[in-house]
C-alpha cells in the first residue's frame, strides 16, 4: 500500500495536562456519583485515584475520555475543554486500559495493538514497525508473541499487550483502570516495577485507578483518596499523604501501618547519614586499633585507595602485626544512595545488621543505624505538608 494513500501519523506526542474544574456527576434518579471536583493532574506525571469501592473513582476517570458525560463542570486536555470535542476523535487521542485488558480474542497481539493506528489511517508498514517497537518495550518479543492470540498469553502478558495497544499511536493521556488487579501478587508486583520503567521512557500523562493503597504509593506521584459520594479527602504525594493525612478517614484508608509504607516512598538524605571512622586496606592493624579506640568505636570501616567499600573491621580483630586486608570482613549490608528508607531497613532486617553502608556508585559515603534512619523517617514526616483537593500546586 502506498504510504502516500493515507495522512502520515502525527507526530510524537508530549504530555499534556489534564484539569477538572467543578466536575460532578449526578445521575436521574438523583444519586451522586463524584460531587463537584477541582483536581489538576501534571503532565507527564501518574496521578492515581484510590478509595473504597463505589467512590467514584473510576467514573472520575471515564469523565476524561467521555465514556460517561459530567453533569456539571469543564475538563481540559492540554488546556481544550473536552465535553465541546468530538468524542471519538478525543478517545484516539487518549490510551485506555482496563482490568480485564479488552483484546480482541479473536485477533492475533500485532493486529490488536495496531488498531488505533489502522483507525488512524496508518500505512502497514509504518503499523507494523511501530507494533513491533512497542511489543519490545513492553517486554513482549515480536517475533515470538506478535502472531498468538490473547488466549495463548499469560495474564501478565496479556497485560501487557493492553498496554501495548494504548500507547500505539502515542497518545498524550493514558487512563489505566485496575490494570494489574486480575493478576498473582507476584505477576503484579513485576507489572508494576515495568510499567514504572515505561514511564521514565515515555513520560505520558497518567490517571490510574486502583483500590489497593499499596499500590497507588508504589507507583504514584500523586494520589487522591477519594470517598464515598465522589469527594476528594486529600491530594498529595505519597510521603505527604502517609506523613500527615488529612483527616480520620484518610488515616483509617491508608492504614496504621502508615509509617512503614512512608519508607517506601522516603529517599535516603545524605544528611542523615553517621560517619564511622574510616581505616585503609593496607593500614597496619595497630594503626587501625588506634584509630578506632581514639574514636570510642568498636568498628570501622575499610576502604580501598578509591575510597571504594571494602569491608569492615572489628577492635577485637584488629590486632598482630599483620594489616587491614588481612583481618577484615566483608560488607554485605550496603544499598545505593537513590535507594529508599524501607529498602535499607529491609537490608538490616534480612543480614541482621546493626548498620547499612550507602554507596555513590563504589564510593562509600556513610551508614545508615536504626536510630539515624528513625530519626530520617521522623523528619520527613514533620516536613510534609498536607494538601487538599483544588490547592494550588507548589
Amino acid at each position: 500500500m502506498d504510504a502516500t494513500a493515507h495522512p502520515a501519523p502525527p507526530a510524537a506526542s508530549t504530555a499534556e495536562e489534564i484539569r477538572l474544574e467543578g466536575v460532578s456527576k449526578t445521575y436521574p434518579d438523583g444519586t451522586v456519583g463524584v460531587a463537584e471536583l477541582d483536581l489538576t493532574f501534571a503532565a507527564g506525571e501518574i496521578s492515581v485515584l484510590v478509595g473504597p469501592s463505589g467512590c467514584g473513582k473510576t467514573t472520575t476517570m471515564k469523565m476524561i475520555n467521555r465514556l460517561v458525560e459530567p453533569s456539571t463542570g469543564r475538563i481540559l486536555l492540554g488546556g481544550e475543554d473536552v465535553t465541546r470535542v468530538d468524542a471519538e476523535r478525543l478517545r484516539r487521542r487518549i490510551g485506555y486500559v482496563i482490568q480485564n485488558v479488552g483484546l480482541f480474542p479473536h485477533q492475533s497481539v500485532r493486529a490488536n495493538v495496531g488498531t488505533v493506528p489502522g483507525l488512524l489511517g496508518w500505512d502497514r508498514a509504518r503499523t507494523r514497525a511501530r507494533v513491533d517497537e512497542l511489543l519490545e518495550l513492553v517486554g513482549l518479543d515480536p517475533a515470538v508473541h506478535g502472531d498468538r492470540y490473547p488466549g495463548q498469553l499469560s495474564g501478565g502478558q496479556r497485560q501487557r499487550a493492553g498496554v501495548a495497544r494504548a500507547l500505539a499511536a502515542d497518545p498524550p493521556v493514558l487512563l489505566m483502570d485496575e490494570p494489574f488487579s486480575a493478576v498473582d501478587p507476584v505477576v503484579r508486583e513485576r507489572l508494576q516495577s515495568e510499567f514504572l520503567r515505561l514511564q521514565e521512557t515515555v513520560r505520558k500523562t497518567i490517571v490510574f485507578v486502583t483500590h489497593d493503597i499499596e499500590e497507588a504509593v508504589r507507583i504514584g506521584d500523586r494520589i487522591a483518596v477519594m470517598s464515598t459520594g465522589g469527594n476528594v479527602e486529600q491530594f498529595a504525594t505519597p510521603a505527604e499523604l502517609l506523613g500527615r493525612p488529612a483527616n480520620d478517614f484518610v488515616a483509617d484508608f491508608v492504614g496504621a501501618d502508615r509509617g512503614l509504607k512512608r519508607l517506601a516512598v522516603t529517599g535516603i538524605d545524605t544528611a542523615d547519614l553517621e560517619h564511622p571512622p574510616v581505616v585503609r586496606v593496607d593500614d597496619g592493624l595497630t594503626e587501625a586499633r588506634a584509630a578506632m579506640v581514639r574514636a570510642g568505636a568498636r568498628w570501622a570501616v575499610v576502604l580501598d585507595d578509591r575510597q571504594a567499600l571494602h569491608g569492615w573491621l572489628s577492635v577485637e580483630r584488629a590486632s598482630g602485626s599483620g594489616t587491614v586486608r588481612d583481618a577484615c570482613r566483608r560488607m554485605e549490608a550496603w544499598v545505593p544512595v537513590g535507594a529508599s528508607l524501607k529498602t535499607a531497613f529491609a537490608q538490616m532486617l534480612q543480614l541482621e545488621a546493626g548498620w547499612v553502608a550507602v554507596l555513590d556508585g563504589e564510593r562509600f559515603l556513610g551508614v545508615l543505624t536504626p536510630e539515624s534512619l528513625h530519626a530520617a523517617l521522623r523528619r520527613s514526616v514533620e516536613g510534609a505538608v498536607p494538601e487538599t483537593a483544588g490547592a494550588a500546586r507548589s
